[in-house]
């Protein structure tokens, strides 16, 4: 389980990602949707949340990911995902998960864990060669 504390933490780092345009509001906390997440993971470095913004960030994601794995295993369900081992480099994934959830609008009003969650199946399933 540790392991993926450390995996997830380099996806959704946000080293080297560019600033949000807006100012975190109180109403983005918890992301409701893909929109919000990626605000929140990418605040600009001025943003008064910027702090709370990336800790929260990096809990939720982990927290999120955490219960799926458990979940997987309780259900002994298939997985949705399989997480790379070594993690990408720190903010790539955000700048890949911000450009997936661009290419088609609507993902950016889907729910922030589904998007998530629907990302990480699309660029990590199970099963695939290294």
């Amino acid at each position: 389980m540790r392991s993926s504390f450390l995996v997830v933490a380099g996806i959704l780092a946000v080293s080297g990602v560019p600033p949000a345009r807006a100012a975190l509001t109180a109403a983005q906390f918890p992301p409701a949707t893909v929109r919000d997440l990626i605000a929140i993971c990418s605040p600009a470095q001025n943003d008064p949340m910027m702090t709370a913004a990336v800790n929260y960030c990096h809990g939720y994601v982990e927290g999120a990911v955490i219960v799926e794995e458990a979940h997987e295993r309780q259900r002994r369900a298939r997985k949705l995902f399989c997480l790379p081992n070594p993690p990408p480099p720190s903010g790539k994934e955000l700048v890949d998960f911000t450009a997936w959830a661009n290419a088609e609008p609507s993902r950016l009003n889907q729910p922030a864990v589904d998007g998530m969650f629907l990302y990480l199946a699309q660029k990590y399933p199970c099963g695939r060669s290294e």
